[in-house]
């Protein structure tokens, strides 16, 4: 291998939160020959947030090792639904839901991954394959009561809510991913961590040595307290536009933007620890650092030039207090239509029940001016709407 092997640890085990076991990796990587190393992803949804990058990040870590990289694509399991931290079970995705979803996750990895060094898959190529012999032969590897000792699992069973029997299929492919793709390391978030164990144990089982694993922490959203989301709304969206890209990241807080740089950032260790030690000797504001941050976020994803418009945007709407020059307009016809109607239509909020929400919170202003009728109805002349800190409309009544 190009780098010697202390060297190739740190930077392994830079934000990682367990690796099992690292005395076997040591030994993988004494051998000198590049590692397969997996990391599997269910297109579940049609995008990726920034909270799936850090395991995408920790793949290109591998990746500048000079590691063999494999970007596994669950359209079998993602049909299935990963019952990891759920309730409830999931309802399954129709094919067509998952490929669709499949074919946006393999244009966006390549902004953090080298395509040339990166092999993508299928777990349906092997899994199609299989027969109802191999399935019941697969599930004979594991107990009931192993499965048991899966946390979500045995909240639900303890409290009689249904586990449905598909559901235990999960950690049992997942596990013999790792058996068809030869993996000697996969990577998973700390709520993976038993069916990244289940891989181990099915390698060995078929006489292979088992995969290293390697945890990495979930990532919190904008708010600094719960796991990056989109159902909870704190995320960051890989494909939103550069200046919503900038403006998010520079909403985070002054604690939470280090543990962005350790998770998402290129910088060496060093240098962020050195920006941390300037901050607190006053020789660097948290602000100049976290727009550094934010310019290489949004750089990674849009470019420099995409980054640069981004900042300038940033720094003329909020430092010096003026409106975007690329605000979407909209011309309304008809006296009856309310803010509510044109925040829903022009895709500034979600839901109506979002649009009452965020005024009632007074997030929404015309002109300026907070409003809290989310029926408000439009005078004629132009307008400017603001909901939140970065979403603007111009809005035009005859």
């Amino acid at each position: 291998m190009e780098t010697d092997i202390k060297t190739s640890m740190e930077l392994i085990k830079r934000g990682a939160v367990e690796i099992i076991e690292e005395g076997e990796l040591i030994k993988k990587l004494e051998k000198g020959v590049p590692l397969r190393v997996k990391a599997g992803f269910d297109p579940t949804a049609p995008d990726l947030h920034l909270g799936h990058t850090v395991l995408i990040q920790k793949l290109k870590h591998f990746q500048d090792l000079g590691h063999k990289v494999i970007f596994l694509i669950g359209d079998f399991t993602g049909m299935i639904g990963d019952p990891t931290g759920k309730s409830e079970t999931r309802k399954p995705l129709t094919r067509e839901e998952v490929l669709k979803n499949a074919e946006t996750y393999k244009t966006q990895i390549f902004k953090i991954l080298d395509p040339e060094k990166t092999e993508i898959r299928f777990n349906s190529t092997w899994m199609n394959k299989f027969t109802p012999s191999d399935f019941i032969k697969l599930c004979s590897r594991y107990t009931v009561a192993r499965m048991l000792e899966r946390d979500d699992f045995s909240k639900r069973f303890k409290e009689n809510r249904p586990i449905a029997i598909h559901e235990f299929l999960y950690p049992l492919i997942q596990g013999y991913d790792s058996i068809a793709l030869k993996a000697d390391v996969e990577l998973g978030g700390t709520d993976q961590k038993f069916n990244l164990l289940v891989g181990r144990t099915l390698q060995r089982q078929e006489g292979m040595e088992p995969q290293v694993i390697v945890t990495m922490p979930l990532l919190e959203g904008l708010d600094g307290v719960n796991k990056m989301s989109k159902s909870l709304g704190n995320y960051i969206g890989i494909d939103e536009p550069p200046f919503d890209m900038f403006g998010k990241v520079m909403s985070i807080s002054d604690e939470l933007m280090f543990r962005y740089y350790e998770l998402l950032s290129d910088r060496a260790s060093s240098t962020i620890e050195k920006m941390k030690l300037d901050i607190e000797r006053g020789e660097l504001h948290p602000k100049k650092a976290k727009e550094d941050l934010a310019f290489e976020i949004t750089a990674r994803f849009h470019g420099i030039e995409g980054a640069k418009k981004a900042r300038e945007e940033f720094r003329r709407v909020f430092s010096k207090h003026n409106l975007p020059s690329d605000m979407p307009e909209v011309a309304l016809e008809s006296p009856e239509i309310t803010l509510c109607d044109v925040l829903v239509d022009k895709g500034l909020c979600k839901s109506r029940s979002e649009v009452r929400r965020l005024c009632k919170q007074n997030a929404v202003s015309i002109d300026g001016r907070r409003v809290q009728d989310p029926y408000f109805k439009f005078d004629p002349g132009e307008f400017v709407i603001k909901v939140g800190k970065r979403r603007f409309l111009k809005v035009k009544r005859r």
